[in-house]
This record gives C-alpha cells, structure tokens and sequence, in this order.
C-alpha cells in the first residue's frame, strides 16, 4: 500500500469562546453552561449556554409570534426567495462549515465536504422551490401551516439533520424551535448566524442548544408539531408524551439494516457498498448496512475481498483529507460500542480487525467485521451505531429474505444482484422503507426518507416530507 503524506485541511473557521441560545433572531445567554468537546483531541472547543423550561418558553412564543404577523402571511414566493437566499450562503461558506462540522462531530473532511454540507444546501434549494407550489403537491388545494414546529436531531448528521427539519418546516409556513444535539450544537449556531446574514424575520427559526431535559420541555411545550430523529427509546417516550394531545410527530429512529449480496452480484461493486454502507461515518448512521447477508456460495470470496478493502481504510485525523475513518462522537458513544462488542465475542462470534495505529487522544474505534454471527446474537439485533459489520449467511433467497425482516426495525436494506426481476421481487418483501439496489446510501431531497415498526413513522423529503408539516 502506498503511504500518503498528511493532507491537513488549512481552512479554520471563526469558532467563538461561547455561544448564546439564538431567540426571536438574538443571542441569548442562559444560566447555565456546557462544554462541546472536539471527539478526535478531547480538547474543549467552547462553551454554550444550556436552555431551561422558560428558555424553551421564550423560543416558542418568538416562534409564535413571528408565525402568526410575519411568515405565516407571507406569500409563498417571497419565503421561497428567503430559503434560496440561505442555501446560496450555505454554499459560499460550505468550507468553513464543512472543517466545522469535522471539528466538532469528529467525521471525515471529505464527508463534510463532498456529502453533508452539499446536501444540506440541497434540502434548501428544493424546498425553496415548493414553497409557492404547495397547492400543487396532492395534498389538497389550499394546504396550510401547522403553525410553530419543535424539532429535535442527533449528533450523527448535525447539519444536513437541520436541514432536513427545518428546510420544508420553513417552506410550508411554519416557524421552527430546534435543539441540536448536545454534543455537536456548532454547525446550529452557525446556521443561526447565517440566518442573521440572511435577515430572516426575527422568530421564524430558534435554535436552543442543551440536553434531555431541554429536548423534553421543547416536546412538552405550546408547539404544533414534534419533529424527531434519534434513538427509540427516545422516539418512543416522545410518542407517549404526545399522546392524546394534537400535536403531530413524526419520528424518525434507529435500524438494524441488512445488506443482501446474491450470488449473481457484482462483488467488487458490492464490497465498495458494503463498506460504503457500514463505515461511512464510523458507522454513525441509523440506516446503515450493519447486518451483511451474503449467499453461502460466494460467502468465501466477498469476505476475502472485504478484509482486503477493510484494511486500506485510513483511520485518524478528520481534518487530514486521506481519512477514511474519523472519531467516535462521544466517550458514551465509545462504550457502547465496545461493551456491544465484547457482547459478539463473548456470544462466540469470531472478531476480525485490520492492524492500524489509532491516535492517543480522542475517541477511536478500528473497523470491526464479525463473522459466525447467528440471528439471536445482541450485534445482530440490536443498533450499534458504530463501525462494526456482522456477517450472515443464507442458502436462499426467501431464507435472505426472512433473516433481513427478522428485526424489529425497518428503516432500510439493500440488495445486490445483476437480475432486476430480483431486486424488485426482494424489495416488495422487505419490510424497510427505503430498499437501495446495487448501491447504499443514496440521498437525495427529492426522495422520500423513512422507516417501519421501531425505526419511526413518517416521511422526510420529496413530496411526501411535505405533508408532516401541513394541516391537510
């Protein structure tokens, strides 16, 4: 293998010592404050303030007010021309929020770079588009705005997460009251700012940085609507908490997603997405491909080719551009995942990890293949969230068919084969709500996103996204 020079990322974006809450379009502070750690040094990157019950309090009835004399009433042309103006700045400082993102959230700059940021200016863009089409999108003639939406997102995909939530929440007429992830809150301020840049009415988005509890009274507060992405016990306790009540939820959570290479696949095609799909991100994805289902015949070979790729992927510095795998978010994050792990071995999985040096600081975890996996097994079941493959095998393909359903998630899987007539037979019997076929992790805005039984319930994106934040 050729050895590569370090290729450090030199932009370095204008990262402040503290950050305030974003309310009614002001930094605010709070009481209190907390400290956002970078994953891959642990050094402290700054301090933000932590938003309590009446802080939440105060966004939302910003968030109200802005609604009800300002967006609310604004033609949908007009809110268009404010979402393209904020996808236009999204892309002049998409390399400065692309080193930040990496900073702060610990993934690759050439993910940052060439996935997370340019997709989250798409989000913008198309949802730019429907803002004065909405009586056009067959969800009735005249569709209005719930009115002031409280959206939660995860660590896993800080900016693109915002985007996803607030692009068609703003498009639709509604105002936003957002909390990010208590351990990636940067890129939310930065938005916040841009905002500013943007002269975006005062209220119409509101972004308070904190924890559980802030996250809990947003969900409990005067909104219309909850919007979630994260983990299922979490989605689960959102769902209780909001029932009887007339708020809608969506809820967007975790997966378990099974990856199917037939014996008639492209193997180097399918190792790329096999890869593609379980270690992008450090495998902080919830539709990942963590569950590897490959037919008994080509079992050998695709293994064989996979421990070959696995072991060329560069872990280390996520502003160096030839990284390949960058930092656990979090030292929690870092536990589960080992204790996870340990669980495999200790269930008699056999481990395979490739040799490579990880830094002495930060929050590090080597790809991680397990082989001899059997359906009952915790890494079989249950959502690691992180760079780790369990391997299985099948004979046929309803036996494929029956071990990817057998989960209680649904949130995605995909199917590698040469025959079309077998990838649509596959994708009318799996129970995911997103089949990719000869790929994996394919996104685009103008296509619906979502899961089945545990991993949520409704749609983000496309057409169909729109209507979560519709009174239709």
């Amino acid at each position: 293998m050729f050895e590569y020079a370090p290729a450090p990322e030199s932009v370095r974006p204008q990262i402040k010592e503290h950050y305030g809450l974003f309310i009614g379009g002001e930094f605010v502070d709070a009481e209190h404050v907390f400290k956002s750690i970078n994953p891959s040094t642990e050094e402290v990157l700054f301090t933000v303030a932590e938003a309590s019950e009446a802080d939440v309090a105060r966004a939302v009835a910003a968030a109200r007010k802005a609604q009800e004399t300002v967006w609310g009433p604004m033609s949908g042309t007009e809110r268009g021309k404010y979402l393209f103006r904020i996808a236009r700045l999204l892309q002049e400082k998409a390399r400065e929020f692309a080193v930040a993102e990496s900073m702060d959230n610990g993934k690759p700059i050439k993910e940052t770079r060439d996935f997370d940021v340019p997709t989250a200016a798409q989000h913008f863009f198309y949802h730019a588009g429907w803002a004065d089409k909405l009586a056009y999108a067959g969800l009735g003639a005249d569709p209005k705005p719930l009115g002031v939406v409280g959206q939660v997102i995860p660590w896993n995909f800080p900016l693109l997460m915002l985007a996803w939530k607030i692009a068609p929440a703003l498009a639709c007429g509604n105002t936003v009251v957002l909390k990010p992830a208590e351990t990636t809150p940067l890129t939310a301020l930065m938005f916040a700012e841009l905002c500013q840049e943007a002269d975006l009415p005062p209220g119409v988005v509101n972004i308070l940085t904190g924890a559980g509890t802030t996250g809990s009274a947003l969900v409990d507060s005067a909104v219309d609507k909850v919007a979630f992405t994260g983990s299922t016990a979490v989605g689960r306790a959102i769902a209780k908490a909001v029932a009887g009540s007339k708020k809608k939820v969506t809820l967007e959570l975790g997966g378990k997603a099974a990856n199917i290479v037939f014996d008639d696949a492209p193997i180097d095609q399918a190792v790329e997405g096999i890869v593609n799909g379980i270690f992008f991100n450090q495998g902080h994805v919830c539709c990942a491909g963590s569950r590897l289902l490959v037919q008994e015949s080509v079992a050998e070979e695709v293994l064989a080719r996979l421990k070959e790729r696995v072991s060329l992927l560069r872990v280390g510095d996520p502003l160096d551009k030839n990284t390949d795998v960058g930092a656990i978010n979090s030292a929690e994050q870092l536990e589960r995942i080992t204790a996870l792990t340990e669980a495999g071995r200790g269930e008699g999985a056999e481990v395979w990890q490739p040799a490579c040096d990880l830094p002495e600081n930060g929050f590090w975890f080597r790809p991680t293949v397990f082989t001899g996996v059997q359906q009952s097994m915790r890494i079989a079941q249950e959502e690691i969230f992180g760079p780790v493959l369990s391997v299985l095998t099948f004979r046929t393909p309803d036996e494929a068919i029956a071990k990817a359903n057998n989960t209680p998630y649904g949130l995605s899987a995909g199917v590698w084969t040469e025959k079309g007539s077998k990838i649509l037979w596959a994708a009318e019997r799996l129970r995911a709500g997103v089949v990719w076929a000869n790929t994996f992790n394919q996104f685009d805005a103008a296509s619906p996103f979502g899961g089945l039984k545990e991993s949520g319930y409704g749609r983000e994106g496309g057409r169909q996204g729109l209507e979560a934040y519709l009174d239709v």
